[in-house]
């Protein structure tokens, strides 16, 4: 299978971007990993995508991590910022018309751009374990925060009070919360996910926050909810029931976006399809056949 890789000029920096497949009539898929801060690494469990649809499947590695790391530079964690590295891809790799899919925060880019920038050539949306409202996540991370220990709990509203997020106590509170609801790494992990990757934590820290569950950073007033109306291509909203996004937030979407579709991946966690490869495959083959 055809892999490419390179670079953008971007800012004065440079964003890595990897293709996978030949170039064909279809249009192509591109993702956008989560984080902020996060990497394409994850998304290489989908390479089977290109020959399944025969169309090219695009990913990069967003400024501020991976092989587009910058740190140093605070003002450039905004919503602002990556929705303009989105525009400036496209356009490099001459992509008029494409299928969309965002992954956790890249999920909320997605929203944002869909929404913001109404592009022509958008054929689709999949909205992957993600959201539209940062407070919405924040309430709902506490709402499952109270079904941990009485012991984790406290570690972790301790931290809240403090602001000491680096006590033993908390992190191995925000250790089984990770493992309850995002992943860990076991036997069988995929490769992409175990390998060492340079994880943009200014980006993250600045954008976002301490933790999934404190939306402190540029991105705490995201709140796209009432405009997910204005979505007008067809929308696949997919999430885990144990997922970091609930059920509940992910009905918040399909509720409000015209033409959309929701699949729920039982047992899964937030990184849905590496948990769940073959189905999630199957179900992607399926929805870029009909769209």
């Amino acid at each position: 299978m055809k892999i490419e890789t390179g670079y953008m000029p971007f800012k004065g920096f440079k964003t890595f971007y990897r293709v996978v497949g030949e170039k064909t009539d279809r249009a192509p898929l591109v993702l956008l990993h989560g984080g902020p801060g996060s990497t394409h690494n994850y998304f290489e469990v989908l390479d089977p995508l290109a020959e399944l649809t025969h169309r090219q499947i695009v990913s990069y590695d967003q400024i501020g991590c991976g092989e587009s790391y910058v740190e140093g530079h605070p003002e450039l964690w905004t919503l602002g910022t990556w929705m303009e590295e989105l525009s400036c891809l496209l356009n490099y790799l001459h992509i008029t018309d494409f299928h969309l899919l965002g992954q956790s925060w890249g999920g909320m880019l997605a929203i944002a751009y869909a929404i913001e920038k109404k592009p022509q050539g958008l054929r689709s949306l999949i909205l992957s374990s993600t959201l539209p409202q940062s407070q919405l996540w924040g309430k709902e991370q506490h709402r499952l925060i109270t079904f941990m220990s009485e012991e984790d709990q406290k570690a972790i509203a301790e931290a809240e009070r403090t602001g000491n997020f680096q006590s033993p106590a908390y992190l191995e509170a925000n250790d089984h919360y990770v493992a309850r609801h995002e992943f860990v790494i076991g036997p069988d992990t995929p490769e992409c996910m175990s390998r060492k990757k340079r994880f943009g934590n200014e980006a993250y820290l600045v954008a976002w926050g301490p933790n999934e569950y404190n939306p402190t950073g540029t991105l705490k007033d995201f709140n796209y909810t009432d405009r997910l109306c204005e979505i007008s291509c067809p929308t696949l909203v997919v999430s885990g029931t144990n997922d970091l996004c609930t059920p509940y937030i992910a009905k918040t979407m399909y509720d409000r976006i015209p033409n959309a579709k929701w699949e729920l991946f039982y047992g899964a966690r937030h990184m849905v399809f590496t948990e769940q490869t073959d189905k999630y495959l199957k179900m992607m083959t399926a929805w870029l056949k009909t769209e």
